[in-house]
C-alpha cells in the first residue's frame, strides 16, 4: 500500500498529517528516510515513525445490504454515503470492492485491504457477481445466448465477457458477470433493447447476501480466504 495509508493504518494520523510526518523526513522504510507518501511499502518491511516500528492494524471485511438512494463513496454527495450505516472506527480508510449506482440496491463488500478487493473486482480472476434485474419488456429466450456470447456496448471495442441469463419471469432475470464496465447491467440491456428499472446484486462469488436493508457483518475467515486466490 501507499507510504502515507500505511501510516494512518499504523498510528491516529489523519492523512494530512501522515502527509507532514513523511515530508519532514521522520518516517524510515529499511533504514531509509522516504518522504515520498506514494512510495509502495508492505507490512513486512521494517518502518519507523520518530524510531518507533510501525504495525498496521488488522485488515477489515465487511457485508453490507447497500440502500437505494445511497453512493459508495467515503462522503455525502448527491446521495448520502453507505458509510453512513457502517459505525465502525476509522472508516475512511475503508472503501467498496466493486462499486453500485445509487438506485442500485444489494450486496457490497467493504474492506481496508486493497489487495484483496483487486481479487474482487479484476475481470481476470472470473469472480462472478449475481444481480437481479427487473425489465420495463418481457425479456426474449434469445437473449441468453446472445449474453453468453457478448455484447457490443456502446462505446466500447470489445464485446462483453461471457455473461449468464436466467430467466425467472418475463419482466425479471438473474444475470452473473465477471467484469464491471461502467453501468454494465444497464448498458448490455439496452444493447439489446430493453431497459432496467431495477437492479439488486445478491451474491459475489461464494458470498450470498444474508442481512437486512442497510445492515451489514463482519466477514468469517472462510468467506475472506475464498477471494484469496
Amino acid at each position: 500500500m501507499r507510504l502515507d495509508k500505511f501510516v494512518c493504518k499504523s498510528t491516529m494520523l489523519s492523512r494530512a498529517q501522515a502527509t507532514t510526518m513523511i515530508c519532514d523526513g521522520h518516517v524510515v522504510v529499511n533504514h531509509v528516510v522516504i518522504v515520498d507518501v506514494a512510495t509502495q511499502v508492505h507490512e513486512d518491511n521494517h518502518i519507523c515513525l520518530n524510531g518507533d516500528r510501525l504495525t498496521a492494524r488488522a485488515s477489515r471485511y465487511i457485508l453490507m445490504h447497500k440502500p437505494a438512494d445511497t453512493i459508495c463513496s467515503n462522503i455525502d454527495e448527491a446521495y448520502p454515503s453507505l458509510f453512513n450505516y457502517i459505525d465502525v472506527e476509522n472508516a475512511s480508510e475503508l472503501h467498496v470492492a466493486g462499486r453500485l449506482d445509487a438506485d442500485t440496491t444489494g450486496l457490497v463488500l467493504v474492506t481496508d485491504d486493497g489487495r484483496w478487493s483487486f481479487n474482487i473486482i479484476t475481470p481476470t480472476k472470473h469472480c462472478q457477481k449475481v444481480y437481479r434485474v427487473g425489465l420495463s419488456r418481457p425479456i426474449n429466450e434469445d437473449i441468453a445466448a446472445k449474453f453468453l456470447h457478448g455484447v457490443q456496448l456502446q462505446g466500447e471495442q470489445q464485446l462483453t465477457r461471457p455473461a449468464i441469463l436466467e430467466i425467472v419471469t418475463s419482466n425479471e432475470v438473474l444475470l452473473t458477470i465477471t467484469e464491471g464496465k461502467f453501468h454494465q447491467v444497464k448498458r448490455m440491456f439496452a444493447a439489446v433493447g430493453n431497459r432496467v428499472v431495477s437492479l439488486h446484486r445478491e451474491k459475489i462469488g461464494a458470498i450470498q447476501l444474508d442481512v437486512g436493508i442497510g445492515q451489514w457483518r463482519y466477514l468469517t475467515n472462510d468467506e475472506v480466504n475464498s477471494f484469496s486466490c
